[in-house]
């Protein structure tokens, strides 16, 4: 029995709450929190009758740390699902501390206004000592660890699909596969269809700053940065089939080569299609993606914003998406001796989403795993003093989870795979 503070109310909320609800026997409570609170009490109509679980709804800010403490001083959750937006992690980090509750979140912070001149000197400054230009990086969450283990709560970082999944199946793949692994290939694939010639599948303020983003990858103990899709593959996904794939930089990257030993590279694809990169490329070019503020009619916007407001909101592609995902790790070791390698992965179908949570599978990955950290967490089954990425737990009891609440994984051992995956970089 626990009482679950959730704050964000948007495509991937929905998903974790449904699935909360689903899972009344560990979620008998739960509270939805958002700045819309017509939004939670909307969704609260829509599925109480369906479920034992208690729902409650709150109106709250969540850039607010005062506010957010408040509410959690009131409702007096077990823990605090933060699926609102990557800007509001270290407030709500910071409202945890302050009023006594464990903190889970599904991406790690990434500053708002890359322009303000405080946060781009200390980003300027990690830049330089990491090798790497990325916005986002997990250095702002692990400077937490002292003041949760100082205060006896637990941190989960990135329990999503990726990061969050990915990084499992790699703690996984290290416990059962191998006695070494020396390479890691996490791969991205969409192979979803949604009729709209440019759209986002989450948040396009996160999507679009990340994929215009320099790429980065770990090599060798240190980071190697690369031109915005500079580096391009193709590679034929189970039940998807051949995708054109990019390197990109991403969060899991960086835990994954601090957490998984004697690691010698580690990667990020993405699959994108060639009218997706056309638009993004031409909004780029004409400024529609910066997050420094211009002056229009007498009044201060943020193009990245007004594209935003502009796009469909992903939320709504759920009914006319069809297709499936595949999203999984590629990983090479060494196993009593000998060199081996395996694949493992889920594939999600857009459409199976739909009918089950109103959700295309872009938010269903990163849902699921959600309400399965905070799972983790409030049963006791990963909960220590201090702040800590979904790999550094044991992943048996998350794996099991994944395949009893919609995300079924498979691990292929077929050693023709990586002899594809080599000729696919060559």
């Amino acid at each position: 029995m626990s009482r679950l503070l959730v704050i964000g109310c948007g495509g991937v909320a929905s998903v974790a709450i449904r699935k909360c609800c689903q899972n009344s026997d560990v979620f008998t409570e739960i509270m939805i929190a958002s700045r819309t609170k017509e939004k939670c009490d909307a969704l609260k109509e829509k599925i109480e009758s369906t479920t034992k679980t208690k729902i409650e709804t709150a109106k709250v800010d969540a850039d607010n740390a005062a506010e957010v403490a408040e509410l959690i001083r009131a409702y007096k959750p077990d823990a605090v699902l933060n699926v609102a937006l990557p800007y509001q992690d270290l407030t709500i980090m910071d409202a945890c501390l302050e009023a006594g509750a464990d903190y889970i979140d599904t991406a790690n912070y990434e500053a708002e206004d890359t322009e303000d001149p405080t946060w781009r000197a200390i980003y300027e400054k990690r830049c330089k000592e990491k090798g790497f230009t990325a916005y986002f990086d997990y250095s702002w969450q692990w400077a937490y660890d002292e003041k949760f283990k100082e205060a006896g709560l637990t941190a989960l970082l990135g329990t999503g699909f990726d990061p969050g999944v990915t990084s499992v199946f790699s703690a996984y793949a290290l416990k059962h596969y191998f006695d070494e692994i020396h390479t890691i290939d996490i791969l991205d694939c969409n192979g979803g269809d949604h009729g709209y010639p440019f759209a986002t599948n989450f948040n396009p303020e996160i999507n679009l700053r990340e994929v215009s983003a320099n790429g980065s990858y770990w090599e060798d103990g240190h980071w190697v940065e690369t031109e915005p899709m500079e580096f391009k593959s193709v590679y034929d996904f189970p039940e998807v089939g051949k995708k054109d794939m990019y390197l990109l930089h991403h969060e899991e990257i960086e835990s994954l080569a601090k957490n998984i030993p004697g690691v010698q590279r580690i990667r990020f694809f993405m699959t994108f299609g060639q009218s997706y990169l056309t638009h993004m490329k031409c909004l780029e070019n004409v400024g529609m993606l910066s997050t420094a503020p211009v002056e229009f009619n007498g009044q201060e916007i943020v193009p990245i914003q007004f594209l935003k407001a502009l796009l469909p909101d992903p939320a709504s592609l759920g009914p006319r998406t069809v297709g499936k995902t595949n999203i999984g790790c590629i990983f090479t070791g060494v196993k009593d001796g000998k060199e081996k390698s395996i694949y493992i992965y889920n594939v999600c179908d857009h459409q199976e989403c739909y009918k089950e949570v109103e959700s295309q599978a872009i938010s269903y990955t990163t849902g699921v795993p959600a309400m399965i950290g905070s799972m983790m967490v409030v049963t006791g089954q990963w909960k220590k003093p201090g702040v800590f990425n979904v790999e550094e737990f044991d992943p048996d009891p998350y794996m099991e989870a994944l395949n009893k609440w919609g995300l079924p994984w498979k691990v292929c051992e077929d050693p023709e795979l990586v002899k594809v995956w080599k000729a696919n970089e060559d």
